[in-house]
């Protein structure tokens, strides 16, 4: 079926693969910063209908389906295409760079990325940077050749970047400073200490939190979230991953995202309708509105492959 998940999430023995119950709609709308509905999960998947339409009735009003390989790229630009709910972000993981180059098909993927950039409704180039947790040195120079033609793409199309950083906050942030930001640079998923959030607000780039900032042991990245200015403050699932307590290791989606802003605000001692108003202002100003773009009426199959697993 057209703009169904073709990816299913690699299950670890012992994991509860239900869903969790929906939580109390928020007062105020928000979006999603980053999720990735080409992955199914759970005991009983849910379609992209009922993610979307789970997501709406707790006051999560769109996301950013973000691609992580050619495939995956192509499925978010086209669902993002059809669906009014969804705008669209594409890229080559960090991860799955060294591959593309060992196959020798990094150009022509990385040339296919920028051609999907310049689709309707995409408005990100992302996920792209560095991951020095999967990939050994051997792959690393594949990893910076693919991060900076990302930033190439995103500052010729004049989109926002969506950056994956992980075990390598100095690289990444040399890498920017090195070849230049775009306008609009996003941490997805922000790993960092203070210190870290403060050179994000010295240069304007956004944080981007997940459920993981709920965690018992996320002292650091709490610090982090009220280390930033407000203004710069983004929330995300990374779904189906990250999962925010009380539910951590359980199937992940947009409509849990209630419990990250919740968190978020009560962290930062704030009112959570202050602090999604300010979140859904931002993240209109990088992404712009859900209806700039209409959405066709034709919807096309996604052509994405059956690899099984999933990015993180």
């Amino acid at each position: 079926m057209a703009n169904e998940p073709v990816r299913q999430r690699e299950q670890t023995a012992g994991r509860d693969l239900s869903y969790p119950a929906p939580p109390e709609p928020l007062p105020v709308p928000v979006y999603d910063n980053h999720t990735h509905l080409e992955i199914s999960d759970g005991e009983h998947p849910l379609s992209l209908a009922d993610q979307l339409d789970r997501a709406v009735s707790v006051g999560v009003q769109g996301v950013i389906q973000v691609g992580g390989d050619r495939e995956t790229s192509r499925w978010s630009a086209e669902a993002a295409a059809t669906e009014p709910r969804m705008l669209a972000a594409v890229a080559i993981h960090p991860n799955e760079a060294p591959e593309y180059e060992q196959a020798g098909t990094l150009d022509d993927t990385l040339a296919e990325i920028s051609e999907l950039a310049g689709r309707p409704r995409v408005v990100a180039v992302g996920e792209t940077g560095l991951d020095f947790f999967r990939t050994g040195p051997e792959g690393l120079a594949a990893q910076y050749r693919s991060f900076e033609a990302h930033i190439e793409i995103a500052k010729q199309n004049g989109l926002a970047l969506q950056i994956h950083d992980r075990n390598a906050h100095a690289e990444v942030i040399a890498t920017l400073l090195r070849v230049g930001a775009p306008e609009r640079t996003v941490f997805h998923c922000f790993s960092g200490d203070a210190e870290m959030a403060a050179i994000c607000a010295e240069h304007g780039w956004y944080l981007s939190f997940a459920g993981n900032v709920t965690f018992k042991n996320a002292g650091m990245l709490r610090a982090a979230l009220a280390a930033a200015p407000r203004e710069l403050l983004l929330v995300e699932t990374d779904a189906p991953f990250l999962t925010p307590a009380p539910f951590r290791g359980r199937p992940n989606a947009p409509y849990l995202l209630p419990h990250t802003l919740r968190a978020m605000a009560n962290h930062l001692e704030t009112d959570v309708a202050m602090l999604a108003t300010q979140i859904s202002t931002t993240t209109e100003r990088v992404y712009g509105r859900w209806d700039a773009e209409p959405v066709v009426t034709a919807p096309a199959a996604p052509t994405a492959g059956t690899r099984l697993g999933g990015l993180q």
